[in-house]
């Protein structure tokens, strides 16, 4: 018979798959398993863009609060620097208590520039929800649905 096998037709030599890949899922079964495959990985890359967002929206309000919390203690000290002025404007004459009006003025102007900076990036950062990560999971939903 000339040329075929004495057992007849044995496929590819060893390490060779004849042009199949080693990863080919014939049928339905492995089509599905791919799918599910696929699925799998979109759902973990969905929950690592929601995760970065949400990082990103705790440290913008870690950053906002810890701007507050200064300015409230630099705004404590502008009110006892104003308190001092009183008590030298009282005890001295015009010269030492318009200095110290100045500088408690000026601190008080500090504090008021990092609480709207504060304020700022609290409501940047409010409520925490990963809207990019939502959406893209509401998106990606409609087009399995579709079958797109």
């Amino acid at each position: 018979m000339g040329g075929a096998p004495a057992g007849g037709f044995r496929g590819p030599g060893p390490g060779k798959s004849g042009g199949v890949t080693s990863t080919f899922r014939p049928g339905l079964g492995g089509a599905a398993k791919a799918v599910a495959d696929r699925a799998r990985s979109l759902v973990r890359l969905e929950v690592q863009l929601a995760l970065a967002e949400l990082k990103e929206k705790v440290a913008a309000l870690g950053l906002g609060i810890g701007l507050l919390a200064g300015a409230a203690f630099v705004g404590i000290f502008a009110l006892a620097v104003l308190i001092a002025a009183v008590a030298a404007a009282v005890a001295t004459a015009l010269a030492v208590w318009l200095a110290l009006l100045v500088v408690g003025a000026g601190l008080l102007l500090l504090a008021g520039a990092l609480v709207l900076v504060g304020l700022s990036l609290l409501r940047k950062a409010s409520p925490p929800v990963p809207r990019q990560a939502l959406e893209e999971a509401r998106l990606t939903a409609e087009a399995l649905r579709d079958g797109d």
